[in-house]
């Protein structure tokens, strides 16, 4: 027999019983039933109970034992008597009644227990990550996530797809978050960075001929952590292209995501088709580039209803003259309501830093519904009809207002509907809705500045005519701040899952985008200079994208945070309690890199 185990924790079946086995595992509950004890031992696979009555060899040894003990335990199977069984156990059928127990790693007072699932401050849980992580729940949801990487990789495969490995020590470039540095021993006053994606490097593949990329692609970025984002590293499945159109690449990734979520969402209904939404029309029907599609609310524009001469609501109408917008947010079945539905919703509207929420409430029966409310009596009866007419709604309804400056009311109503759609209980549950943003804009004004500066990816092609786009006049900004570019982004119930583009590969194009955001080809050079050069020795067509595996992976496991997900995350503030990261240098170490701290003062 092994010397530790001759079957795992979740073997052992009814077929087994009247044989002896020898299981290892960890003391996962220990019950003292009026003198016999009954031990829940757990490995990796599963449980198996162990009885020990007193009559035992292997009684003394049990006595000893407590919660998370490792142990090997040496006994036969039997069935268990009728009325025990367990059948929400894969071994619930039979137990092992013990004739030998050695302990091979004994177990401290637990800082948390892991049977059951009470909640722990996250410091204490991150800690003690090696307990944490025996939590079945946590365990379960990290095998999930090896199973959806394992089929991500087998999708790829499937569909053409070769896996590559791209450097992690690399150059530093501006990519939107801050760079974690490496200094260079050998090259004094010079570091390196590690990547916050794989992005020049897979574009450098199609430069060099291959085809189709993919990889499971660690990237590394110094940002404040989100619930939604994990500071310090994550992983994305970043694929790119050759001699691709937009459309390509999402008849290429689209099924991927489906089957992914189709296998292991759980039999929740996913999008069959993913609608392609434009980025202004995402802003102003949901208030958002990350719509959440399982609401069904729809936000209408009623700027011209309340800009009517015969309409005094001024505090609506003084912002519209000043190039405000308003937004209508649908309550269906609202007016149904009590009045404190309405209060509570223009206090939130205030907590989120707005000076409320207006409101109609639609009342009467006919094709006329009459507005009842603070500013209804502000309303004509055209205005009120204009309304109903962009909202479809009716009696019985009710309708809430955002005005203010086209972003700023966008953001409003398009956090009102998420509030809204899930008050009155209309946000569909347990389903994946996905959809694509397209038509990103290629640039926006800034403000601060005074210029014309990139609004997404400066490396995607706008999609604009060429001989156009190089004949334009950088003084036209009307027509420049009017040009899009092919990105995209995918979506999943509110969840931004990935960004891509179809890339701008020509050089003279590249070149003419960035002046026109006033960036002169030394600029290219200096930041992006390899990839720069590359593009003017033959460049294909190709574009890409990077699906996040860590807010797959959350989505499918039903978590709210990321943290649930990872195997070692770090906390809030960046840093690795069980490892004891980031660490002091020592002085030897920064000798050999040439390296003087200046540290801010009070801090050691």
């Amino acid at each position: 027999m092994h010397r530790y185990r001759s079957h795992t924790c979740a073997d052992l079946r009814e077929t087994h019983a009247g044989t002896v086995t020898r299981l290892s595992g960890w003391c996962h509950r220990i019950r003292d039933h009026g003198g016999v004890l009954f031990i829940d031992l757990r490995d990796h696979y599963g449980i198996t109970q162990i009885v020990v009555d007193p009559e035992s060899p292997a009684f003394a040894a049990a006595e000893k034992l407590r919660s998370e003990w490792v142990v090997r335990i040496d006994g036969s199977v039997r069935r268990r008597p009728a009325g025990t069984e367990n059948p929400e156990m894969a071994t619930g059928l039979v137990e092992v009644y013990a004739a030998e127990i050695e302990v091979l790693g004994p177990a401290a007072e637990l800082p948390l227990p892991v049977f059951g699932d009470h909640p722990y401050p996250e410091d204490m849980r991150l800690r003690y990550r090696f307990l944490d992580l025996r939590r079945d729940k946590l365990h379960q949801n990290i095998m999930l996530r090896g199973r959806i990487i394992d089929s991500f990789r087998a999708r790829m495969k499937a569909r053409g797809f070769f896996e590559f490995q791209t450097p992690i020590l690399t150059a530093s470039s501006p990519e939107g978050a801050r760079d974690f540095l490496v200094p260079s021993r050998l090259h004094p006053g010079k570091f390196y960075a590690l990547p916050q994606a794989p992005q020049q490097f897979k574009q450098l593949v199609m430069v060099a001929g291959f085809d189709r990329y993919f990889q499971i692609a660690p990237c590394f970025r110094d940002e404040d952590a989100r619930a939604d984002r994990s500071p310090g590293e994550f992983y994305q499945l970043d694929v790119e292209m050759s001699f691709v159109t937009q459309e390509d690449v999402f008849a290429a990734v689209e099924p991927v995501l489906r089957g992914v979520f189709e296998e292991f969402g759980g039999k929740r209904p996913v999008t069959p088709k993913f609608p392609m939404i434009p980025y202004a029309e995402a802003l102003l029907k949901y208030g958002s580039d990350k719509p959440d599609l399982r609401n069904p609310l729809v936000i209408a524009d009623v700027t011209d209803a309340f800009a009517r001469d015969d309409v005094t609501f001024n505090a609506f109408k003084n912002v519209i003259k000043a190039g405000g917008v308003v937004r209508a947010i649908p309550a269906p079945g609202a007016g149904a309501q009590p009045r404190s539905f309405f209060d509570k919703l223009n206090d939130w509207a205030k907590g989120e830093g707005a000076a409320g929420l207006g409101y109609v409430i639609f009342e009467g029966e006919g094709e006329q519904p009459v507005g009842k409310g603070p500013i209804a009596k502000f309303l004509p009866t055209e205005a009120q009809q204009a309304i109903l007419r962009a909202t479809g709604l009716g009696a019985g309804d009710a309708v809430f207002f955002a005005c203010d400056q086209e972003l700023k009311a966008a953001k409003l109503a398009g956090a009102a509907r998420l509030k809204i759609g899930h008050d009155l209980g209309l946000s569909k549950r347990e389903v994946f809705e996905f959809c694509w943003i397209v038509d990103f804009p290629m640039y926006e004004w800034n403000e601060e500045e005074k210029k014309i500066d990139f609004s997404h990816n400066p490396f995607s092609m706008p999609n604009f005519d060429h001989g156009a786009f190089l004949a334009l006049d950088a003084a036209d900004t009307t027509t420049i701040l009017g040009i899009n570019a092919f990105q995209y982004d995918i979506v999943c119930n509110g969840v931004e899952l990935s960004s891509g583009a179809i890339r701008n590969h020509r050089p003279d194009i590249m070149k003419k985008a960035f002046a026109l955001a006033g960036y002169d080809e030394a600029v290219l050079e200096e930041k992006f200079g390899g990839m720069y050069r590359a593009f003017q020795y033959g460049a294909p067509p190709h574009g890409g994208i990077a699906p996040g595996i860590d807010r797959i992976v959350m989505l499918l496991a039903g978590e709210e945070n990321l943290r649930e997900v990872v195997l070692f995350p770090m906390n809030q503030k960046a840093e690795d309690l069980l490892m004891g990261a980031p660490s002091p240098a020592t002085a030897k170490q920064l000798r050999e890199l040439h390296i003087r701290l200046n540290l801010p003062e009070g801090k050691s």
